[in-house]
């Protein structure tokens, strides 16, 4: 029973307190004036009554009524309902401005000018009960009673209220209907009478129509995202004009958050003064009225809902966790259905006649039963989480949330986190969890309609139905007496309401009459008899338990085959079958990600523990301890899955003997894990033990009592649960006597406390790590706070400083192993707090267990310092060996190995995706050698364990390195690792091992940059391979101080003596001839005298520097400068100016001999006869770089010439290039370096026959009789062909790519997909025909243009800008577009990506093709390859080209190689190919360090491939050409390993002149320090040649002075597999001393004896792992192996590899000519004197199945098996080494037509028989013969019957008898 009201006021305005305008209210009077025990007198009620403020008004307001809700310091709920009506008074501003007569009246009279105001006066009732009708009412009656004047005493109605008792709930029982119907009936004695609905149950709120009103005004969406927003504690304003609007809307969010309680700041109605409270920090439901909107504008975390305009406001920073899905949707979909019915059928063409919504207020409780069904599906089977601690006195109760989350799999969910996380869902548990008590609707909810709940979750229609069911309940316990409805309530007349009749203030009550009522009622209720209600109270229905839902891990999960590996496994270990368990190890860790298996887990090794103890040997200890951690991997820091908590026990009882009483437990192994740091697990595990304990504890009791009573029924019980116990215990509770009372209460205290003493050990065992230096809890969990969930590690170093700040403000500063025990201590004790404080143990245990905590500590230390020590001594068991890579010769270890993991990257062969065991991840060391990067280890999968797996890299290729960190698989721990990229298509991701320390790493890093930026070029492994180690360290010593500037100082000196000291020797020699030019030479370019012996200058006579021995060298020079070449080319002779001889019309000029003129030009170049060198100085001012034009190569059929050069100085573009076509620099110009450069050009085009030669220089007939003399009549083909490339390369979109039939060898048909026509107006005039000018102007006059120009200039569009064409020039200029440097830089950055990403990914924007696509790299080569298939054209055609582009050292060197190479079949040999790179590339300054980034100086340069990709062009001629080839594809690869590696000087230096400077250039083919290592790459390529055909193309067979011409169209082009291909058993291919050293290892070590039975013959050959050309060689090198082996087993010396290989050649050739007819059956490779048979034939080598054989065999009649031998070589090459020719072996041969498989045409074929071999082999036929068919004849096989025809009957007699012959003879 309960106060209808506990206070009555009347509140009304303060006239003295005024302040500005501002008015106060006052109370006048309050009843009673004492305060109630129960309920003291809330403050602060006249701020309320006026929300808004204090205010006089000049017209009389309507009477207004509003409850608003304060709340006390006990967080009771007052609510306060405030009547309001407004009395006039006298304007006290009048009076008071006519007293004081002053002159200036108040600006406040403006505003209230009336002698009458209006002041307000409030009735307020205050009450604990909502009773808000009620409240209307009864204050409705006084201010009637007041107005109307009834004949009613106020005092009365008043005394009445306040004595008004009502029953605080319970429904209608039958026998108490009467007395409970007279409690609820309610009069105040003025003729009124309410009835008083008081709920059923009054744990459900009472919303009225609340919740309905609510949604209508703000909607669906909005309504949720604010109960979300309340459930997870946000802030909550709503705004509204209306106060009782603002109090029914927070009425409303309360009732539908039921059952959870909102327990923060709760004000419906604030007022104005308290505007301050909203920026409290805490979350809030506040009303404010909308008057003061513009205030709650600048709050930045409070979500604002306007209820009046229907809006939500979310701030930004504000993000509300909505909830989970499906729920929320079906949620949404329930609530429409409910508010707006009509939306479902509003589609249908005859909707319903009646879907209107429910009623409000029944619409009101449906609504709240779609939240309760909400509530029901979200806190489904909590009970079943809820641990009991302590039973009595009374119960208290924890909720386990992570293994709630974890059974409903909602871990990831960030709103059931946040809830379970709030004081709400707190204060739910401690009211709903008690097993005894009252239930309520949704007690039964969530235990009694599970299942109903999961079945109807689909179908929103049967949810309906149930909502409307719950929505009955609910609206019956608000309304239980629907029948009375007798209310009896006076209302003020109609012409009083507003109160304007009546003057008379509100009277004063006489307060003793009223306290009378209020003693007389008290005096009443002590008398009366007590009211006792019965509470009904009962064990809670726990519901069905939780079954497990792994939404993620479903199919993993279920798997019963892993559990069954998981088993097996366990099973082997512990009966010791380390091999099988090895096996299925990996199996079973990929296993445990799924909780299923690690459950089973925990089970199975439950299974293995005998008395709380199971002792393990090494090996099984350390697989159990790997189980277990790959377990807790997984586990995150809350254990939702309870894996952590079953591992607990078991961790403490598994461990292994490790000699003298020392006993190494598992907990040691597996601390490493997140989960042992956070005291949310630890305190959930406590409370689970202490739990089971207490079940424990009262079972037995129960079973004493039980076995008293009936000794049998006791095992047929199921098991009782802990709550279903505490229910039990609650209900006896009163009926013990106190004795037996305290003695449960101690019983379960000393179990708590017996508890926390154990858990303390345990944390102790799992916290403090077995290496007590290294504090573990400071560095994982940020210092151990109670709530730290942070899931990032932190580095050993970060958590060193940590420890000391720690320390430090703590004021501890002990010794390192004291550090770590204070936090671990530090960390228990506070738990310890924590669980005791909560579970009621006794200060004196706290007390007992704060001094315990230490000890146990210390004590838990010493024992884990022994078992240190003697682990420290263990052999590590599982780490496999380090295996010690093979090094070259001169090459040393830096660092020694240290053990990393081998990660896999993006390549899917090695890790097994593609089929295969996984060969990666491995486990083995990595080596840092001065040469290279090598790792070296095992595969981790004990499948392929005995494979080695090898990975290296040049250290000088290193592009890239990244810091990653990596989950190793097999041990868990994130390790720090490196992601190294290569230039050489290699990347190796490196985990280092945990025993690695960090520094360790660091210094690795350190030392590979100094390896791989050395301060200058002399620090590379090239340099310093020769010497011994001591000079390597002491190069390394002086590097460090010596800084980069005294280094080019030195260099600089350096240089300066040198040439002075040749200028010194220059005037003691008169100019050499031919002859004796290698004396010349050598003073020319002196060699080690130079640098290496520092002569004194006045030593240097001419005999110093010629030494004899030094002849050699000299001859040399004239190679090296490559006069070989130019004297081959007939480019000129030696000469100076007095003998130069006329008609040459090139000359070798010495004019930068001394490399004045251009560093980075050779000594000596090839210029005009006419240009003397003064003029040369001055020209080559105007290129950059001062690369002025020379003569690189001359055709020798049209003598027309290729030039290089750099591009032009910019000042003189304009000047020199006056149209874009034409340079035309004519008599105006002034500028005489002008006139030079033009008469250099001119001085070119008149060294050309074709120039020469002409009478009439421009004249039509000139130009038609030259050209028909220098050239073939397929020129006429060949010119419109030009003017479509020349149109291709200058950029012009619109042609047509087209294959013309012209001379020369386009690519193998292979590569043809394309034939279209050619579009005529394609070609430019250079096709000789007009054709409008690019510039839109008109054609030039025909004749002038009719010939093309002699000389063309390829020149860089960029450059070219400028004036207008000039017709009289002779050379006419081509701007193309040119690669940028930069643009090579970052395709070939993206080439890397794509052929060797770093992680596999699905993204198909990421797949190799569309990477490959980005990168352009094939755009690139593209671009080079079609302008150097122009310039081909163009010398071809007798026009000479000059490449000037660019600095003159990248691109132009490309297009000028590749001409050379296409142009010059010499080029395509070893010798020429040679030849073609150190002239072009190394002569002619290409700058290789600086492009490769070799030095520290070029570092910031980056690497830029432009030699790669110059060889990738080469190898993309040489798929289309490969018969045109000496050399291999792999001799290109070779190289293109061996640019970067630094291991050859080759390579190394931007510049001859560098390399004379450093005293290289001549070394490599003089004297030798130490012979066996090579110094150049080509004379190793040269030693290696003559070992192995490895670098031979064996279908080298060249025509004389072929033009190749490739097709260069992105279709053609091929990825090269350089990129691509990769070799995991030896590394790169590219070091043979390796591979050598690697065989004889191999065949050094014995066979070990195998007992697993005969060995198999079989070998799997892995593409990513083995080399293929090595275990599976091609046919040519497999024989000459075995002829090498067969010779050294006979003992005879075998023969070179050459000489053997010419042998069979020759005897071919002579065979060939021998043979009458052209016949096919000799191999296809060798026949190189045949020219009509490689046209035809030149496809052969793609196509397979070119011949096919008939075998004639004996045991059939006139026939044999066939057996085609489908693109092997005939076998017949195999016998040719025995017999002289083959024409013997033909008994027969002639043309039969043949007829093909069914319905297929008879074909001509020539047919060969071979009594030898007993073969008929057939060849395809070239001509076709005229003869009808006549006759035809059978030949029958066992196989098949062929059926052929001769050409007539004697043919076909001579065939049959031939055949018979070969038969009978056999």
């Amino acid at each position: 029973m309960a106060r209808l009201a506990d206070y009555y006021l009347v509140v009304g305005y303060d006239l003295d307190k005024r302040v500005e305008g501002e008015g106060l209210g006052r109370i006048l009077q309050r009843f009673p004036e004492k305060d109630w025990e129960d309920s003291p007198f809330p403050q602060g009620i006249e701020l309320f009554c006026q929300p808004s403020g204090w205010q006089l008004v000049p017209e009389r307001q309507p009477a207004s009524f509003f409850v608003a809700v304060l709340t006390d310091i006990n967080s009771e709920r007052h609510y306060c309902a405030c009547f309001t009506f407004w009395e006039g008074l006298d304007n006290p501003q009048l009076q008071k401005a006519k007293a004081s007569e002053a002159d200036e009246v108040d600006e406040g009279l403006a505003v209230v000018q009336s002698a009458q105001v209006f002041a307000p006066k409030s009735l307020v009732l205050v009450s604990r009960l909502d009773y808000t009708e009620v409240f209307r009412n009864c204050l409705g009656l006084i201010y009637t009673v007041h107005v109307d004047g009834l004949p009613v005493p106020l005092e009365t109605v008043i005394g009445n209220l306040l004595t008004c008792i009502i029953p605080i709930a319970g429904g209608s029982q039958p026998g108490q209907e009467e007395r409970e119907e007279s409690l609820r009936t309610i009069t105040l004695g003025a003729g009124d009478r309410q009835v008083i609905q008081t709920p059923i149950d009054d744990a459900l709120p009472v919303s009225g129509s609340t919740v309905a009103q609510l949604f209508r005004q703000l909607g669906i969406v909005n309504v949720l995202y604010l109960f979300c927003a309340a459930l997870t504690e946000h802030k909550i304003l709503f705004l509204s004009s209306s106060y009782q609007r603002l109090t029914d809307a927070c009425r409303g969010l309360l009732a539908i958050m039921f059952p959870l309680k909102y327990s923060f700041t709760y004000v419906p109605i604030l007022p104005g003064k308290l505007l301050e409270v909203l920026s409290t920090p805490t979350p809030f439901i506040i009303g404010v009225n909308s008057f003061f909107r513009s205030e709650t504008q600048e709050l930045l975390d409070v979500i604002i809902a306007d209820l009046d305009g229907g809006t939500v406001t979310i701030p930004e920073c504000v993000h509300i966790s909505l909830l989970p899905e499906p729920l929320l949707q079906q949620t949404q979909t329930v609530l429409s259905m409910v508010l707006d019915p009509e939306l479902e059928v509003a589609d249908h063409a005859f909707p319903p006649l009646s879907t209107q919504p429910s009623a409000l207020k029944i619409q009101d409780k449906e609504i709240r039963g779609v939240f309760l069904w909400l509530f029901a599906r979200l806190f489904q089977g909590y009970r079943w989480c809820l641990h009991i601690i302590r039973i009595h006195p009374e119960p208290v109760i924890r909720f386990h949330k992570a293994a709630f989350l974890g059974q409903r799999s909602l871990t990831e969910d960030d709103f059931l986190m946040k809830v379970l996380d709030g004081m709400a869902f707190a204060g739910f548990v401690s009211e709903r969890g008690p097993p005894y008590r009252a239930t309520d609707l949704f007690d039964d909810l969530v235990a009694n309609h599970v299942e109903r709940i999961r079945q109807e979750e689909a179908c929103p229609h049967k949810v309906l139905n149930h909502v409307k069911e719950l929505a009955e309940l609910l609206f019956k316990n608000e309304n239980p007496y629907p029948a009375v409805a007798m209310h009896k309530v006076q209302r003020p007349s109609e012409n009083n309401q507003s109160g304007v009749n009546n003057p008379t203030p509100f009277p004063v009550l006489d307060d003793v009459a009223v306290q009378l009522f209020i003693d007389h009622a008290a005096a009443k209720l002590k008398t009366a008899p007590p009211v006792v209600k019965a509470e009904l109270k009962g064990m809670v229905p726990s519901g069905p338990p939780l079954d497990t839902v792994d939404r993620n891990g479903i199919v993993m999960a279920n798997s019963a085959r892993r559990l069954e590996v998981v088993r097996n496994c366990i099973t082997y270990i512990f009966e010791n079958k380390m091999l099988e368990a090895k096996k299925l190890m990996p199996a079973v860790l990929r296993a445990l990600k799924g909780r299923a298996a690690r459950i089973c887990l925990t089970q199975e090794l439950n299974q293995h523990v005998l008395q709380n103890r199971a002792v393990l040997d090494d090996q099984q200890f350390d697989y159990i301890v790997r189980m277990m951690n790959c377990t807790l991997q997984d586990c995150s820091h809350i254990d939702e899955h309870g894996i952590a908590a079953a591992l607990l026990p078991l961790v403490t009882a598994f461990c292994r003997k490790m000699g003298a009483g020392i006993t190494q437990f598992a907990y040691s192994c597996v601390q490493e894990h997140m989960v042992w740091t956070t005291m949310q697990f630890w305190e959930a595990m406590f409370y689970s033990d202490v739990q089971s304990h207490i079940r424990a504890l009262y079972l037995e009791t129960e079973e004493g009592e039980q076995h008293n009573n009936s000794p049998d029924g006791s095992g047929s019980r199921r098991e009782i649960s802990a709550l279903e116990l505490a229910s039990e215990q609650s209900r006896l509770w009163p009926t013990l006597s106190k004795e037996l009372q305290t003695e449960r209460v101690q019983k379960e205290e000393s179990t708590v406390f017996s508890q926390a003493i154990h858990y303390a050990n345990r944390m102790s065992y799992l916290l403090l790590p077995l290496d007590t230096s290294k504090n573990r809890l400071l560095r994982s969990s940020g210092l151990g706070d109670v709530e730290s969930v942070s899931n990032s590690y932190v580095t050993n170093s970060i958590a060193g400083s940590m420890a000391e700040s720690y320390d430090t403000e703590s004021g501890f500063e002990d010794a390192e192993s004291s550090d770590v025990a204070n936090s671990v201590v530090r960390f228990i004790n506070r738990f310890v707090d924590k669980v005791c404080n909560e579970s009621g143990v006794t200060n004196e245990h706290l007390k007992a267990l704060h001094t315990m905590i230490p000890d146990i500590v210390q004590m838990h230390i010493e024992t884990l310092d022994a078992v240190h020590r003697e682990s420290k001594r263990l052999p590590p068991i599982q780490k496999p060996k380090l295996l010690r890579p093979t090094l070259l010769p001169g090459e040393e270890l830096v660092m020694d190995g240290m053990r990393v993991h081998l990660i896999p990257d993006g390549r899917e062969e090695a890790t097994g995706l593609m089929g295969g065991p996984p060969l990666l991840p491995a486990e083995g060391a990595i080596f840092l050698t001065n040469y290279r990067l090598i790792f070296k280890g095992t595969p981790n999968d004990p499948l392929v364990g005995e494979q080695v797996v090898t990975r290296s890299f040049p250290i000088a290729s290193l592009t890239k390195e990244k810091r990653i960190s990596v989950t190793i698989p097999m041990d868990q721990f994130v390790q720090e690792g490196l992601q190294l990229r290569s230039c050489t298509f290699q990347l190796m991701k490196i985990a280092f091992d945990e025993e690695v320390a960090s520094d360790l790493a660091e210094v690795f890093r350190k030392h590979m940059h100094k390896l791989r930026y050395p301060q200058h070029v002399q620090g590379t492994f090239a340099f310093t391979v020769g010497q011994c180690g001591k000079m390597v360290v002491e190069h390394k010593t002086k590097d460090k101080n010596q800084s980069l500037r005294t280094l080019s100082k030195n260099l600089v000196k350096s240089a300066k003596r040198t040439i002075g000291r040749q200028y010194v020797t220059k005037k003691k020699y008169s100019p050499p001839t031919w002859e004796n030019r290698s004396s010349f030479q050598s003073e020319l370019d002196e060699d080690e005298i130079s640098v290496s012996e520092e002569v004194d200058q006045s030593s240097l006579t001419l005999s110093s520097t010629m030494r004899s021995s030094d002849r050699q060298t000299m001859s040399n020079v004239v190679e090296r400068a490559c006069c070989r070449d130019y004297q081959r080319l007939g480019l000129g002779t030696l000469s100076n100016s007095l003998t130069r001889s006329k008609n040459e019309p090139f000359r070798i000029s010495t004019v930068n001999r001394m490399y004045t003129v251009c560093r980075s030009y050779p000594g000596l170049l090839i210029v005009p006869q006419s240009i003397p060198d003064t003029t040369i100085q001055r020209i080559c001012r105007c290129y950059r770089q001062n690369r002025f034009p020379v003569v690189c190569w001359r055709n020798s059929r049209t003598k027309a010439v290729l030039l290089r050069s750099a591009g032009l100085h910019a000042k003189g573009v304009v000047g020199f290039f006056k149209s874009p076509n034409a340079p035309a620099s004519g008599p105006s110009q002034a500028d005489s370096t002008s006139l030079e450069q033009e008469k250099y050009l001119q001085a070119i085009i008149s060294s050309m026959p074709s120039y020469s030669d002409s009478s009439g220089r421009n004249t039509l007939s000139g130009f038609t009789s030259t050209h028909m003399s220098t050239s073939d009549s397929s020129d006429k083909l060949r010119q419109p062909k030009i003017g479509a490339l020349m149109k291709q390369v200058m950029g012009t979109r619109e042609d047509v790519p087209g294959t013309f039939s012209r001379g020369g060898k386009w690519g193998s048909i292979r590569g043809s997909g394309r034939l279209s026509a050619y579009n005529p107006d394609v070609g430019t005039r250079l096709a000789g025909k007009e054709s409008p000018q690019s510039n839109g102007g008109p054609g030039e006059a025909l004749f002038l243009r009719q010939q093309k120009a002699y000389l063309y200039i390829i020149g860089d569009k960029a450059q070219l800008k400028g004036g207008k064409q000039d017709s009289f020039q002779q050379w006419e200029v081509v701007p193309i577009e040119v690669c940028d440097v930069r643009q090579v830089k970052n395709s070939f950055k993206k080439l890397m990506k794509a052929c060797v990403p770093s992680s596999s990914t699905t993204d198909p924007n990421m797949s190799f093709l569309r990477c490959l696509e980005e990168s352009e790299w094939m755009a690139l080569l593209h671009r080079v390859l079609q302008v150097s298939v122009l310039v081909v054209e163009l010398l071809d055609t007798g026009s000479s080209v000059m490449v000037s582009l660019e600095d003159g050292w990248d691109v132009t060197t490309q297009v000028v190689s590749l001409v050379q190479l296409l142009s010059d079949p010499y080029y395509r040999t070893f010798d020429g190919f040679r030849l073609l790179v150190e002239k072009e590339w190394l002569s002619f300054g290409h700058r290789f360090s600086h492009r490769g980034a070799q030095t520290l100086g070029s570092q910031n340069s980056g690497f830029t491939p432009v030699f790669l990709q110059f060889l990738d062009c080469v190898h993309q001629i040489h798929l289309q050409f490969p018969m045109e080839f000496e050399f291999s594809q792999y001799y290109l690869k070779f190289l293109a390993y061996h640019y970067v590696s630094n291991r050859f000087r080759t390579f190394l230096l931007d510049s001859d002149y560098e390399r004379i400077e450093l005293g290289v250039l001549y070394e490599e083919k003089g004297e030798r320090r130490s012979p066996q290592v090579c110094k150049s790459v080509w004379d190793y390529i040269d030693r290696l040649n003559k070992k192995t055909p490895v670098f031979y193309n064996y279908m080298f067979s060249p025509e004389d002075d072929e033009v190749l011409r490739p097709y260069t169209f992105n279709s053609n082009l091929k990825v090269w597999d350089f990129y691509m291909e990769e070799t995991l058993s030896e590394g790169p291919s590219y070091d043979w001393e390796l591979r050598g050293r690697q065989e004889r290892v191999a065949e050094e070590t014995p066979e070990r004896p195998d007992s697993s039975g005969p060995k198999s013959q079989r070998h799997i050959v892995w593409p990513c792992y083995d080399s293929l050309s090595k275990v599976v060689p091609d046919a040519i090198t497999k024989l000459l192996q075995d002829l090498q082996s067969l010779e050294a087993e006979l003992g005879q010396t075998s023969e070179k590899w050459k000489d053997t290989w010419d042998k069979i050649k020759n005897a071919q050739r002579t065979e060939t000519k021998l043979e009458s007819k052209p016949s096919f059956s000799s191999s296809l490779l060798m026949s190189s004197n045949l020219s009509h048979q490689r046209r035809s034939q030149g496809v052969y080598l793609q196509e397979s199945g070119v011949g096919s054989s008939i075998n004639l065999a004996l045991d059939c009649e006139a026939s044999a098996t066939s057996t085609p031998a489908a693109g092997r070589p005939s076998t017949s090459t195999l016998y040719s080494q025995f017999q002289s020719t083959e024409s013997e072996n033909r008994s027969f041969e002639g043309i039969l037509f043949k007829r093909g498989a069914l319905l297929k045409p008879w074909k001509p074929r020539w047919f060969v028989l071979d009594k030898t071999k007993h073969q008929v082999r057939r060849r395809r036929s070239m001509f076709k013969p005229t003869n009808k068919m006549q006759s035809f004849f059978d030949l029958k096989t066992t196989k098949r019957v062929y059926n052929f025809c001769a050409q007539d009957s004697m043919n076909a007699q001579l065939w049959m008898d031939s055949v018979q012959s070969c038969l009978s003879d056999a």
